[in-house]
């Protein structure tokens, strides 16, 4: 009888909650106002020519490099971060290897993890979601073999400081180190510069979030010029569609787009911050387009009650240290509005935050 690996027949599954999704989705962390009217002009002048031909990856290459300001041998376009991670995981982990992760964060990083046959080596955040610097150091290992951070973090928003990240990878030369910014667009700090110069450090950017192109699918992982060519020997070189390629140099090119997004969602969680204060509803500080919140033991209800409303959230209580939290992304001021009413009416009739202290 056929049987998969022994690893692959251990690993977690990820089940995306995607089902029914109809409403005010403030659940997944996506622009919640569409893309730039530019890329849309751009995929409508897409023609039959442009599909039927294998797609071509090294001229979007050339510019998102630019747009980074790296070259581009150091960088390499994948489908979503999804699939950065996974290369990264077939590139250098064996089943002997270790692998650390900070939790509660994104689960790809330790399901593609798993599937080599790694261990997973999980580190637990500080009881007030902060980055466990030290823990992580203590953590390392010879047989450390990657380290995964996000910075800021899904689904806490708490930010790793550049030099913590650098100590890190002094720290473990022997492990490849990626700090994943997916939402580099609503906290402007990076490490993308150090990766012309960090032998062991990876980045990974996506477009799903400030760029509202979720739906295309594509990323960036930048390297140094001495790592990026081992990382693309396991890449598919068709991996990312043509589609996305055509319009990710528009994507780049309106900057100003992307910008006032980020500030409205800036804007935006600052008023939801507010008025969780006032409902003493507990929540942390985010650096990214999203909040978690502490609601308690009434978590299912608060999801629901919000689905009732046509407003979509996620309830993130199976997360390591997250019990009795739901995480709400921020989208435009219209939307703001709209889930500030909400919020005041399901927290009048649950009074949310009370069973559970923060």
């Amino acid at each position: 009888m056929l049987s998969a690996r022994g690893a692959v027949r251990q690993m977690h599954e990820y089940h995306p909650p995607l089902s029914r999704r109809v409403g005010l989705c403030l659940d997944f962390n996506e622009n919640t106002d569409g893309c730039s009217p530019q890329v849309l002009e751009r995929i409508r002048a897409i023609t039959a020519e442009d599909l039927v031909r294998y797609p071509e990856r090294e001229p979007a290459e050339k510019i998102a490099a630019e747009h980074l300001g790296l070259e581009p041998e150091q960088v390499l376009l994948t489908n979503g971060v999804d699939e950065a991670i996974h290369l990264l995981c077939q590139a250098y982990l064996e089943p002997e290897h270790e692998v650390i992760v900070v939790t509660p964060t994104f689960s790809m990083y330790e399901i593609y993890a798993e599937a080599t046959g790694a261990r997973v080596v999980r580190v637990q955040c500080e009881c007030d979601f902060r980055f466990p610097f030290k823990k992580v150091l203590h953590a390392i290992t010879p047989a450390t073999r990657l380290i995964a951070v996000a910075s800021p973090n899904n689904p806490t928003g708490s930010v790793a400081t550049r030099d913590q990240l650098m100590q890190i990878t002094k720290a473990a030369r022997h492990a490849a180190f990626l700090v994943d910014e997916a939402y580099f667009d609503f906290y402007g700090e990076t490490v993308i510069p150090d990766t012309r110069r960090t032998q062991n450090l990876f980045v990974a950017r996506t477009f799903s979030k400030a760029h509202g192109l979720a739906g295309l699918r594509i990323g960036i992982l930048a390297g140094t010029r001495e790592q990026m060519p081992v990382v693309r020997r396991v890449s598919s070189p068709y991996s990312v569609n043509a589609v996305a390629l055509l319009t990710l140099p528009v994507a780049l090119a309106d900057r100003e787009f992307v910008t006032g997004y980020a500030q409205e969602v800036k804007q935006g969680r600052a008023r939801v911050e507010q008025t969780l204060r006032n409902l003493a509803i507990h929540s942390w500080p985010s650096h990214a387009n999203f909040l978690l919140l502490r609601i308690g033991e009434c978590h299912r209800e608060f999801v629901a009650a919000m689905r009732e409303r046509s407003i979509l959230v996620r309830d993130r209580s199976t997360d390591p240290g997250c019990d009795g939290c739901v995480r709400i992304t921020i989208g435009t001021a219209g939307q703001v509005d709209r889930l500030l009413a909400a919020l005041r009416e399901v927290a009048a009739e649950l009074k949310p935050g009370h069973e559970v202290t923060a």
